[in-house]
């Protein structure tokens, strides 16, 4: 087997790229799929797969199929370089774009299917004259736990960045208001 030779970098993007790979590995993401992320997040100008296979002493068959799946969580996107003919990609440079397409992408693959299923146990535990109602219950909690939590995601998205930015801003602000005016209500 050949060895790949790994490129120098600076300690601090090795260190970012392997943090990203092992919190990737962490989230259920390929380790080599979250370190090519990170080597193309950071990087100044597109690469075609063989850098990055050279960059990250990957595979080359390894690095083409994490592209692939980069590719479909619209994380990174081919770009046509003059007088190339190789494939280049550069990542989301936006944090926040990018922030928003993994929690879509999440949510399709997670969320969406935990939804469905969710809503069809409680639908057959309510016409089931047998289940525990302490279950049934707990079931309908989470089934308003997951309806709650997606609309709110819905209405997040609709929000322009800017104000979204200033919303996480206000932070412990929105604390104390929402304390503020429990504290009326009693």
């Amino acid at each position: 087997m050949t060895e790949i030779k790994q490129e120098t970098r600076p300690e601090a993007i090795e260190q970012f790229i392997l943090y990203w790979g092992d919190m990737g590995s962490q989230w259920g993401v390929n380790r080599s799929v979250a370190q090519i992320h990170a080597l193309l997040f950071l990087a100044s100008a597109p690469m075609h797969a063989e850098q990055i296979s050279q960059s990250l002493g990957i595979a080359r068959s390894n690095v083409s199929n994490s592209l692939k799946e980069l590719v479909a969580w619209r994380l990174i996107r081919r770009v046509p370089i003059a007088g190339d003919r190789r494939e280049h990609f550069e990542a989301e440079a936006d944090v926040w774009e990018m922030a928003m397409r993994i929690a879509q992408g999440r949510r399709e693959r997670e969320i969406d299917p935990a939804v469905s299923v969710i809503d069809q146990c409680v639908a057959r535990a309510r016409a089931d004259g047998d289940v525990d109602p302490v279950a049934l219950q707990r079931l309908t909690d989470m089934q308003d736990f997951l309806t709650t939590t997606t609309h709110w995601y819905d209405q997040m998205l609709g929000v322009p960045k800017a104000q979204l930015m200033r919303l996480l801003g206000l932070g412990d602000k929105v604390i104390k208001l929402l304390k503020f005016a429990g504290g009326r209500e009693k």
